[in-house]
């Protein structure tokens, strides 16, 4: 599989997005703020990481953070506020989809062009 698909460019883009959307969506001294930093710089390093050398693991990586940024909203506590909440809803759903997109595509491929 080419080491520069699509998939890991909408990652690096989401996770840039993730990075800079409690300036943008001003909720810059909240919970959902800090959270939003880490997974949106954790999301963009791995993204990185896929377009030099793409491995499979970095998908599962991928997939727990989208899962984690559905969720957190209502483990962190701020799932009341509904504008971050959305926002990293969505985010996780959209990265969560994007790397079983391409696990899926890599479990039917044949071993040898994985």
């Amino acid at each position: 599989m080419a080491a520069k698909r699509w998939q890991d460019w909408v990652v690096l883009v989401l996770g840039i997005w993730l990075f800079f959307s409690p300036f943008v969506l001003n909720y810059t001294q909240t919970t959902a703020a800090v959270n939003a930093y880490v997974i949106g710089l954790a999301a963009a390093l791995f993204a990185i990481l896929a377009l030099l050398d793409s491995k499979l693991w970095e998908e599962w990586v991928n997939l727990a953070l989208g899962a984690w940024l559905i969720i957190s909203p209502f483990v962190l506590g701020y799932s009341s506020l509904a504008t971050p909440a959305w926002n990293h809803v969505i985010v996780g759903l959209l990265i969560g989809a994007d790397a079983l997109w391409v696990i899926t595509r890599r479990a039917a491929m044949p071993r040898a062009t994985r």
